[in-house]
């Protein structure tokens, strides 16, 4: 498990929350200064005040009520639950114990089955389903929309385990210790009430908790800073405390690492910035900081050996590189893989700084994970992965081969057990349905195991790689998925995609929905690889952060007129969209270029730039955008501020937002204030805000259907019509 905020960056398909930063006395409005207290919507980010959610359900009720009178909508919206819904999807397995878990949700288990299956059935391909803990009938009783996934249990037994109960899809959740040979929630056992936890196991009696522990013991943003040891039979209350950050932190990230011996480790991150942490190990009751780089991120232990992914070069005296060198100091470059015996390290022995990865001009580094006898390193080249095998003997990292997984395929890791030379890994491309290969860690032989079924006719479709040319020279490459027979005429309805930030590669991927509602009826899909994503690595990243972000925008720019240029596509043609920090994006599209797109998907986005580091979690965002308190960096964000750059006299393109009500990450008065803006100045927009759903603007298929159907419905209306 990677020690980063990568599951906490605001990607539309992932969910942790925070209250603001600081309220208004008896308001729920945020203070901000007097800049933004000449803001009129001001009273939008009362997150679930009756005034703001009223402007909402009438948004959403305009809205919907024209896009669900689209005769293509009801159509849309069934082939979309039926994709994923349909139960003939790769249940993806989860290896505990020696049998097979999965989380299900489908037509009848709508908030979702905790289910297994003994592995001899499983590898049949028929397996003998029991359910372990079903969320609907939980729902029911509890009164709750729950929303969860697989547990985090405790290895080798994997019987006690942590469910998290997050109501309405909300970052913030409850944990409860829950027993899955009893099938029943521990009588006694562990319970954290609702809110932004971090917590690992230690063992079968003591947890590492980071959590709210009373007023002071929050981050600004939104997250703990405090960690201390929670013992079986203790009140929370009488939890020793271990470490403690500030409030200045983002904050304290626990993971408990295992290695092949059963040897347990607990390393903390201990964010100060989104970018920037200090990993520290726990050691009893004291904790000891490793000597790694500031930017850089622990990724496994593994035969003794702590795995280290850097996002920063490290130079390491000679002395200390196990590997022997004329220098007197080895540099490691930014995007390497560094390890070191951890063991050693602590008990005080000389720091050997060992080599598992250097990438090459267009590599990069995306997943490592080890299993019994051997590990696998994941790394793209030119935005497409590959799995790799390897070992540690005799001091050094071998390289044993790539799996044989198909040519061309994008590559993502499943799980893997230290104790098992089982691994699951997954191979899918635009046109390729996800398939799941199980991989021998002791041969690197691989075998397919399951295959998703076409969700669409993709026999009549192509993809390209191009490049386009950026404004300061720069190539950026993008994936195209369009009609063999495409004529070059400029006609093809086209949706262009991107999300440029916190170093989240772009890869290909299968879409079922896509495919069915878009690709099939003749549409052009385009995938733009532009910097501030991770698929050339951390340089790829850091181009673009603060005020050098305009690089971003104009890497998507360049993309767009690259297809115009090739005459793929027109701007009366021509849709975009993206989620989070891609909402952002499109935002800053929607006011530097409103002639280039006629639809503007805006999901979950960012929009308020002088104000985001003071609602929910945007305070752990300012190494990532720049912050709003700096004078330098406050100027390049009204600049680009989508909020703040609508102007009066300019035809805007009309956007279509989507939010949630119960996203506690990235706030909904986001799009609601700059919706507000729009109506103010007399531009149509449609606007719809789930009340439930959190990051993902969707807790279960059905809300996800209903989303993804609207947004065709939009797009087709104005790019197919």
């Amino acid at each position: 498990m990677v020690l980063s905020l990568g599951a906490l960056l605001g990607g539309l398909a992932s969910s942790a929350g925070a209250a603001d930063a600081a309220d208004a006395a008896g308001t729920g409005v945020p203070s901000g200064g007097a800049k933004a207290l000449s803001d009129p919507y001001l009273w939008l980010e009362d997150v679930e005040g009756e005034r703001a959610l009223a402007w909402a359900r009438e948004r959403n009720e305009r809205s919907l009520g024209e896009l669900r009178a689209d005769p293509r909508f009801p159509r849309f919206e069934a082939d979309a639950r039926a994709i994923l819904e349909a139960q003939d999807r790769i249940p993806d397995p989860v290896l505990m114990g020696g049998r097979v878990y999965n989380f299900w949700q489908d037509a009848t288990n709508v908030r979702g089955l905790l289910r297994r299956a003994d592995w001899a059935s499983w590898e049949s391909g028929e397996p003998r389903w029991e359910t372990v803990l079903d969320v609907d009938a939980l729902s029911a009783k509890d009164g709750k929309r729950w929303v969860t996934g697989m547990p985090r249990c405790l290895p080798p037994e994997y019987r006690r385990c942590l469910v998290t109960l997050s109501d309405g899809g909300k970052d913030a959740a409850l944990v409860r210790e829950f027993d899955v040979e009893t099938r029943e929630f521990v009588a006694g056992g562990f319970t954290l009430p609702e809110a932004k936890s971090q917590e690992s196991w230690l063992d079968a009696d003591t947890l590492a908790v980071a959590t709210d522990w009373g007023p002071g013991t929050m981050t600004e943003s939104g997250y703990p800073f405090v960690m201390k040891l929670w013992r079986r039979g203790q009140p929370l209350s009488a939890a020793t405390e271990v470490f403690r950050g500030t409030p200045r932190d983002v904050g304290i990230f626990p993971v408990s690492l295992r290695d092949r011996d059963g040897t347990r480790v607990l390393v903390m991150a201990r964010l100060e910035t989104f970018f920037e942490s200090t990993q520290h190990v726990l050691v009893g009751e004291r904790t000891v900081q490793l000597p790694v780089p500031r930017r850089a991120s622990v990724q496994g232990l593994w035969k003794g050996q702590l795995v280290v992914s850097l996002e920063e070069p490290w130079r390491v005296p000679a002395a200390q590189v196990a590997v022997a060198s004329g220098a007197a100091e080895v540099e490691f470059p930014k995007g390497a893989v560094v390890s070191f015996a951890l063991r050693e390290l602590l008990d005080g022995g000389r720091l050997r700084v060992h080599e598992v990865y250097r990438p090459g001009p267009r590599e990069s580094f995306q997943s490592f994970g080890g299993a019994k006898s051997s590990a696998f390193l994941l790394a793209s080249d030119n935005v497409v992965t590959r799995a790799h095998r390897y070992d540690f003997a005799d001091g050094r990292w071998t390289r044993l081969g790539t799996l044989a997984l198909p040519e061309g395929a994008q590559v993502t890791a499943g799980d893997a057990e230290v104790d098992d030379d089982r691994a699951f890994f997954y191979a899918e491309g635009f046109l390729v349905p996800r398939s799941l290969w199980l991989a021998d860690a002791a041969t690197g032989a691989v075998k397919p195991v399951d295959e998703m079924p076409p969700r669409f006719d993709a026999s009549k479709h192509v993809v390209e790689q191009f490049e386009a040319t950026s404004k300061d020279g720069t190539k950026v490459p993008y994936f195209v998925v369009r009609p063999k027979d495409l004529e070059y005429d400029g006609a093809a309805p086209t949706l262009l995609y991107a999300y440029g930030g916190f170093q989240v590669p772009m890869p290909p991927a299968y879409s079922g929905t896509l495919g069915k509602l878009w690709l099939e009826s003749g549409g052009v899909y385009v995938l733009a690889n532009i910097r501030g994503g991770g698929e050339f690595g951390p340089a790829w990243h850091q181009a673009g952060l603060k005020t050098k972000r305009q690089v971003i925008y104009d890497d998507f720019v360049a993309v767009a007129e690259d297809l115009v240029a090739r005459k793929i596509t027109t701007p009366r043609r021509l849709g975009i969209m993206g989620g989070s920090n891609g909402g952002l994006l499109m935002g800053v599209m929607l006011t530097q270029r409103p002639d280039l797109w006629n639809a503007v998907v805006v999901q979950v986005p960012l929009l308020d730039m002088l104000r985001y580091h003071l609602l929910l979690a945007g305070a752990s965002w300012v190494d990532e955008y720049g912050s709003p308190d700096v004078p330098e960096e406050r100027a390049f964000l009204e600049r680009i501020s989508p909020y703040h750059n609508l102007r009066a006299g300019v035809r805007y393109p009309p956007p279509f937002f989507v939010t949630s009500t119960k996203d506690d990450r990235v706030h909904p008065a986001h799009a609601r204030k700059t919706a507000a803006r729009l109506e103010e100045l007399g531009q149509p927009y449609y606007y719809y805000e789930n009340m439930d759903g959190g990051h993902a603007a969707a807790s279960d298929q059905r809300e996800r259907a209903k989303r993804i159907a609207l947004e065709f419905t939009y797009l087709s209306r104005r790019l197919k019509d």
